[in-house]
């Protein structure tokens, strides 16, 4: 019997919308303003899809891991170009949201209720799997109580930068060998695209800060009793591979 026919039955029965799920997707999105607000479902669209994406970016950076622990350069650089891209596709949803004015956010607002994204479980993961372990990082997740578990296990694991180092000392290859060779490596490649998303992460916090601070203000309070623009605006500094930004410094040095 081919292949081809086993194929065929397996996907007997499903269509687009089943296969998606559309009928129950597209049934999530519940405005919670009264009369309801034109503007809340693009709110409410462009934070779920985020979180689906979310969702995409944690699975892509467990086979990060994965690649990096079984000191497999080349998956690994496969990995990291797809969580790049990832990133990218997050931050530039953000974009949506420019064409909320604040006047009209105003109107919904207050059907926020305590909710806020610095809620997000999944975004905290995202930071605690990258390696961020910043007391400021530490201290708001510990803010209201323990960390959720998804977050908590993130922490537990080895940060992406120790994980490369282990790559790099496996195939007895310093960091700094990396910019004096003749030409870039499968490893220089990789060590690239873990500053790329570093850097593609930040412009995400960046444009971040930039809306909040364009619907709300710099010095309003956010919603869920955060500090809004002000706490965003710290976070733009935050490393999660200080080592790899600092070989830099040491090879001009040299």
């Amino acid at each position: 019997m081919s292949d081809h026919g086993t194929e065929g039955r397996a996907a007997s029965g499903i269509d687009y919308g089943s296969y998606l799920r559309l009928e129950e997707l597209l049934a999530l999105q519940t405005p919670q303003s009264v009369p309801e607000h034109p503007d809340e479902l693009l709110f409410i669209v462009v934070h779920q899809a985020s979180e689906l994406w979310f969702k995409v970016l944690r699975h892509e950076m467990d086979t990060l891991i994965t690649a990096l622990e079984g000191f497999d350069t080349m998956r690994a650089l496969l990995a990291v170009q797809r969580v790049n891209v990832l990133t990218e596709i997050v931050a530039q949803q953000l974009t949506a949201l420019d064409t909320l004015p604040p006047q009209r956010f105003a109107q919904f607002r207050g059907y926020l209720g305590s909710s806020s994204g610095s809620q997000s479980v999944q975004f905290r993961a995202i930071e605690a799997t990258a390696g961020l372990r910043d007391p400021h990082f530490l201290q708001a997740i510990s803010e209201h109580g323990e960390p959720p578990a998804e977050v908590q296990a993130a922490l537990q694991r080895p940060t992406l930068q120790s994980l490369v180092l282990a790559l790099l000392e496996h195939e007895q290859v310093a960091l700094e060998e990396l910019y004096m060779g003749p030409g870039p490596t499968p490893l220089f490649l990789l060590v690239e695209g873990l500053l790329e998303f570093e850097q593609r992460f930040a412009r995400w916090r960046f444009l971040h800060v930039q809306l909040v601070e364009r619907i709300i203000g710099p010095g309003t309070g956010g919603t869920g009793g955060t500090l809004g623009a002000k706490y965003l605006s710290r976070t733009v500094s935050h490393k999660f591979f200080p080592e790899l930004w600092a070989v830099r410094a040491r090879f001009y040095g040299r």
